[in-house]
């Protein structure tokens, strides 16, 4: 569908620093989490939780008693009048939650929708699946987040060997991914310029603990000092593979939300009235077994045709890439600089927390386009099941 309606107030989003695997955030209730760091930024912003017509929350990792979802989560953030959907679409749960809401508000549903995507990787649940046929009724089991790693169902294969098999087919050697890596590092750097000028713009500081044992996270934790050397240095995970534990992303934890609502009331909502920012067009695709870096180039496109727009008409450009290859990849089918996607930041950096992802770099996408003065900025994210979604905004 073409998006005409559906608008971002400037500020009208935020994150949690996001907390390397079995970190800082490693035993919070990613609910409970992500209905705190809302309220910090509600408060911080004055905006009244009443006036939310709807949520739409993503989650892809069981919690405790997070049946209740969406309705929960409203009512710990101060609104216990709405409802709305769990979401779950692996990496790019967020932003196909914002995808939800800006159809709500441009089929005239709501006015002002609210969407928060939280997750942990760390103690994620060890699930028994009881059975009545077997002998001994013997069931089966599964580690939520490790064995979804590690299996495909459908295609038989981990999430790294979808990685090792683009690369191999495209030619995408080990020494492109080391510098790569090594550049997306760099660019992550930039969000500090300015004692983080950039990263305070959507993140929320956050303190654990009371008294004297209270501390403050201001900015992610786990993020890896990364040189080209100490890359080259590594071995690849597979056998006879290219891709490192250096050119791939890490588990982490953490949240994200953005508010979704009508042009009129995104200028209210909005930290500078000059600045309106507008969802236009969305896509999705679904490629060939065991090749999910690929999916992101044909849901892009899907996203640049549904904004009618052309990838020259692209500002900026900023992906979710558990791994390297998909930028390589990326890069050559779009015909986009490299070395200018995903400037301030990336999951290949700052880590994968699954739900909020894609948000957090939605996010990221519009302060960049920001800084640059505005223009057309592009997303595009592959998930598990050799799946991807896509997404354009305009920043004027």
């Amino acid at each position: 569908m073409a998006f005409t309606k559906s608008f971002i107030p400037y500020g009208g989003y935020w994150s949690s620093p996001f907390a390397k695997w079995q970190g800082s955030f490693a035993n919070m209730h990613a609910l409970e989490f992500a209905a705190q760091t809302a309220q910090l930024m509600f408060a911080k912003r004055n905006i009244d939780p009443a006036r939310f017509d709807n949520i739409f929350l993503g989650l892809t990792i069981p919690q405790l008693q997070c049946f209740y979802g969406g309705p929960w989560i409203a009512g710990m953030i101060g609104n216990g009048d709405i409802t709305g959907p769990v979401v779950n679409q692996a990496c790019i749960t967020g932003v196909v939650c914002v995808k939800m809401a800006a159809q709500d508000i441009d089929g005239g549903v709501a006015r002002t929708s609210l969407v928060i995507a939280a997750d942990r990787c760390s103690n994620g649940p060890h699930v028994y699946y009881p059975s009545q046929i077997t002998p001994g009724a013997t069931g089966k089991a599964e580690d939520w987040v490790l064995d979804s790693f590690g299996r495909d169902p459908w295609a038989k294969g981990s999430m790294i060997q979808t990685a090792e098999n683009v690369a191999k087919e495209h030619n995408i050697t080990r020494n492109e991914q080391d510098e790569v890596t090594q550049r997306r590092f760099e660019q992550y750097q930039m969000a500090f310029a300015d004692d983080r000028a950039f990263q305070k713009k959507y993140m929320m500081p956050i303190e654990i603990g009371k008294g004297k044992k209270s501390t403050i996270f201001e900015t992610d934790e786990g993020v890896f000092p990364t040189t080209l050397e100490g890359l080259k240095a590594l071995r690849p995970v597979m056998p006879e593979g290219s891709v490192t534990f250096g050119s791939q992303t890490h588990p982490a934890d953490g949240n994200a939300g953005m508010v979704v609502t009508t042009k009129e009331i995104a200028a209210e909502l909005a930290a500078d009235k000059n600045i309106t920012i507008q969802f236009v067009g969305f896509g999705t695709a679904r490629v060939k077994k065991a090749f999910m870096p690929t999916a992101v180039v044909p849901a892009a496109k899907a996203a640049l045709k549904d904004a009618g727009i052309s990838v020259a008409e692209i500002k900026a450009l900023k992906t979710h890439n558990p791994f390297a290859v998909n930028d390589i990849f990326c890069s050559r089918e779009l015909g986009f600089d490299i070395n200018e996607m995903n400037n301030y930041g990336s999951p290949l950096i700052w880590g994968h927390p699954q739900g909020p992802t894609a948000l957090r770099v939605l996010i990221e996408l519009i302060e960049e386009l920001v800084v640059k003065g505005g223009g057309y900025g592009l997303f595009g994210g592959c998930a598990a099941g050799d799946t991807a979604a896509g997404c354009v905004v305009k920043v004027e």
